[in-house]
């Protein structure tokens, strides 16, 4: 069975790999792409290269006609309309945009269920970054203090990253994390302690030299812990773990959060 593929972000930086590894899959079928800038264009026109017969719009909603699975790459900014205007299509989706909040999962997973629809989202589609957060939740379960460093490149948008958020998330729902003192409770600057998501406190540095890497530090009295994942600079490593979403998807209602949780689902 050939699945229909729409990607939106397609003229991106991982978009584009993902279109390109869906062209070159024997069962997947690239039928439309989503770029705002590229629209009314052929995706291998907008590419710089030969015609692909493969059309883009500048809407999600414009680009749903026979699509089964609906890959977004895009940003915070539109991924959560974009994967309501799928479902509400009967379009599966396979998110890897970061940036979605607790708050805007909550949303998806309701229209998901009601639609009878599958979604699959990832803050990193990684095959290594998904085995670092599933160890992550085994330890959690015992250790009871945690705190997490997001590390990315010094011209990356977002903080946290969506990796380190839904990390955080995640924890908070298999054990709430100890704290001996409250961050506001801080002398000098607070701030210093970073931010607050789900009860974690997460450090995003933002320097030159990194791409992706999220660390996350567990700890009791007189021992630590670190479980560390580091991306390098290509796309390589998301696309794996994307098309893996994309087959799985249609057959799975309801919203699954993070790669590692899909493939324990066997």
């Amino acid at each position: 069975m050939t699945i229909n593929v729409s990607v939106a972000g397609a003229t991106g930086w991982t978009g584009r790999a993902i279109a390109e590894a869906v062209l070159a899959a024997d069962d997947l079928n690239l039928c439309s792409a989503v770029s705002r800038s590229s629209a009314g264009r052929d995706l291998g026109a907008a590419w710089g290269a030969e015609p692909l017969g493969v059309p883009v719009f500048g809407r999600v909603a414009e680009a749903l006609t026979g699509v089964d699975v609906l890959v977004d790459y895009t940003s915070d900014e539109v991924v959560l309309s974009n994967a309501l205007a799928a479902i509400a299509r009967n379009v599966c989706v396979v998110i890897g945009t970061s940036g979605l909040t607790a708050a805007d999962f909550a949303v998806i997973e309701q229209a998901a269920v009601e639609a009878g629809v599958g979604v699959v989202a990832a803050g990193n589609f990684s095959l290594t970054a998904a085995m670092a957060q599933a160890a992550a939740l085994l330890v959690a379960r015992h250790l009871p203090h945690r705190e997490i460093i997001d590390y990315a490149a010094a011209g990356k948008p977002d903080a946290p990253s969506g990796t380190s958020r839904e990390l955080a998330e995640r924890l908070a729902a298999v054990r709430l994390n100890q704290v001996e003192l409250p961050p506001e409770q801080t002398r000098g600057r607070a701030e210093a302690r970073g931010t607050t998501v789900a009860g974690t406190q997460i450090h995003s540095v933002r320097l030159p030299s990194f791409v992706v890497s999220t660390e996350v530090l567990f700890a009791l009295p007189d021992e630590r812990l670190s479980i560390r994942h580091d991306a390098g600079g290509s796309t390589a490593p998301y696309v794996a773990g994307t098309l893996l979403a994309v087959r799985a998807v249609t057959g799975r209602p309801g919203l699954i959060r993070g790669l590692d949780t899909l493939l324990l689902a066997g």
